[in-house]
């Protein structure tokens, strides 16, 4: 196709360094116009706002509201006529099927999907140990130089390839540029999930223990994944559809021929 116009959002505000570098990757195959968050807003997951507003920015418009919001104000008001979405380029890696549902980032690209438009959400793998260490970590414009490549080569080829007519979006998560020139990997989400939780006094703290196994490079998530391949040093490439897949489920519809409607609670 001629030259795509493109929407760029973010969960990290529209003054992150991640949606720099990938807009500039973009704007060299594609008219780009950023729509993203004015504040960051990562792990809001796809909350949506009645109401937003909006400025105008040298990179587009800069949204007081949520990634979701970003699309939908887009693509319904401010950049009708794009052929895709792009969401990132985020500072740290969205990886696993856990973790699809409470990112900003991921659910820019899945509200994108509703609308019929291709998208694809890219993020930047950082190694840490701990969350509460992330913040520490610096990421400047050349740190993210692998994951603004590998997404303005997909941007560049997928949907002429016909990759959206198997897929609704595409989760990308890249390596520190640092670590060398990457090659690319057709992956799936892990399903690995180490969340707990533990209580002093009146707080519960929160651990996400698969960061540490990351770091170490001791993960027991097998060839084939998005995990593994990020720590592996590759670009990690998820096609995905677009939640929830409704399948045909004969116990449920056993049950439900044997509810009996009425004013009192089943047995």
């Amino acid at each position: 196709m001629d030259e795509p116009t493109i929407l760029l959002t973010n969960d990290d505000g529209i003054e992150s360094a991640g949606l720099r570098a990938v807009y500039d990757g973009l704007s060299t195959v594609g008219d780009v116009t950023a729509v993203a968050p004015a504040e960051d807003q990562s792990a809001v997951g796809r909350a949506i706002s009645h109401e937003v507003t909006v400025h105008e920015h040298e990179l587009g418009y800069a949204v007081e509201g949520t990634p979701s919001d970003c699309v939908v104000a887009g693509l319904e008001a401010l950049v009708t006529d794009a052929d895709l979405v792009v969401a990132g380029c985020n500072r740290g890696a969205n990886l696993g099927a856990y973790v699809l549902g409470r990112s900003g980032t991921v659910s820019a690209a899945v509200e994108a999907t509703f609308f019929d438009v291709p998208a694809m959400a890219v993020s930047m793998y950082i190694p840490v140990r701990e969350d509460a260490a992330f913040a520490d970590i610096e990421a400047n414009g050349d740190s993210y130089r692998e994951a603004a490549k590998a997404t303005t080569y997909l941007a560049d080829h997928a949907v002429d390839a016909g990759v959206f007519e198997q897929c609704d979006y595409l989760n990308i998560n890249a390596p520190v540029a640092e670590w060398g020139d990457a090659q690319m990997t057709v992956t799936r989400p892990s399903h690995l999930y180490e969340m707990d939780a533990v209580q002093d006094g009146d707080a519960v703290t929160l651990h996400d223990r698969i960061w540490e196994h990351m770091a170490e490079g001791d993960i027991p998530d097998p060839e084939g994944t998005d995990r593994r391949a990020v720590v592996d040093g590759k670009v990690s490439v998820s096609p995905l559809t677009a939640p929830h897949t409704t399948e045909h489920h004969e116990a449920l519809d056993a049950i439900a021929e044997t509810y009996e409607p009425g004013d009192e609670a089943a047995d």
